[in-house]
């Protein structure tokens, strides 16, 4: 039977320095320590202490979920709790996403997981998802990355498919360089393979119109085409890993015209599953 052993502590704090982009030098002054000191860490000479650990990583920026990680390589009980949404100590904050979901109304609004996976959404979605023509794509986790990009999502729908490809195809590349998450990687490959659809046009770089102040997203239903801007929300100072991990999306109209159809959509019910 062959035994897997994890990576020695020294080995995984080295691997996020130059994932940092980090000189032993540039993290011994952040962090205050000697670089000799830091070097006998990296190098399984010494053991960090537990606060150690949670010092380095914190200049590291490593996410909550890899602390935990690191702790237990280093050969201490993990320290960051994970939780469910549903769990009572959470209430305060599944209130407030759902406040927020439900107070952007009649404009979309979802939250998503690391993995940009569903968690919860608002009634303007679901009329969205009534477009998508595979049925795969809305079995649960609902990956909102592969719905909106898969030839049998939205990407049907999305008049600047290419530009808007683009800009997720950006996110997610820079969210794996600070994540190293392999399953984000692996996403990354498998959305950068989706085929355009057909009559697609390449983005557009129009010298003689207003440049856009943010890539929107331009949705065809029907004789009417949708113009969204997105912003990202994130929990401050989150201690928990669920939270931590947690984004959600909300969109708004970029013109007035998008405005007054979501206006209508949602007073006919046709936002509505």
């Amino acid at each position: 039977m062959t035994t897997h052993h994890a990576p020695p502590i020294g080995s995984l704090l080295r691997d996020w320095r130059q994932l940092r982009r980090f000189s032993q030098l540039d993290l011994a002054l952040e962090a205050e320590i000697s670089q000799k000191h830091l070097s006998f860490i990296e190098s399984g000479r010494a053991r960090p202490s537990r606060e150690m650990v949670l010092l380095l990583a914190e200049h590291l920026t490593v996410p909550l979920r890899e602390r935990n990680a690191l702790l237990l390589a280093a050969g201490y009980a993990p320290v960051y709790r994970e939780r469910s949404l549903e769990d009572p100590s959470l209430q305060a904050a599944r209130t407030a996403i759902d406040l927020i979901l439900k107070g952007h109304e009649p404009y979309p609004a979802l939250a998503v997981d690391r993995h940009w996976s569903l968690l919860a959404a608002n009634n303007a979605v679901a009329g969205f998802l009534g477009l998508v023509a595979e049925a795969e794509l809305l079995k649960p986790p609902i990956n909102v990355l592969r719905l909106s990009l898969h030839p049998g999502g939205l990407a049907a729908f999305i008049v600047n498919f290419a530009e808007w490809k683009g800009h997720l195809l950006a996110r997610l590349r820079q969210q794996v360089r600070a994540t190293a998450d392999t399953q984000l990687g692996a996403l990354l490959t498998e959305l950068s393979a989706y085929p355009d659809p057909k009559g697609s046009a390449p983005p557009q770089h129009d010298a003689g119109t207003e440049p856009a102040i943010a890539v929107p997203l331009k949705l065809r239903l029907g004789d009417a085409t949708l113009s969204l801007i997105s912003t990202t929300t994130v929990f401050g100072t989150p201690v928990d890993v669920t939270l931590s991990e947690l984004a959600l999306e909300t969109f708004f109209p970029a013109d007035p015209a998008t405005a007054e159809a979501l206006r209508v959509l949602a007073a006919t019910g046709a936002g509505r599953a």
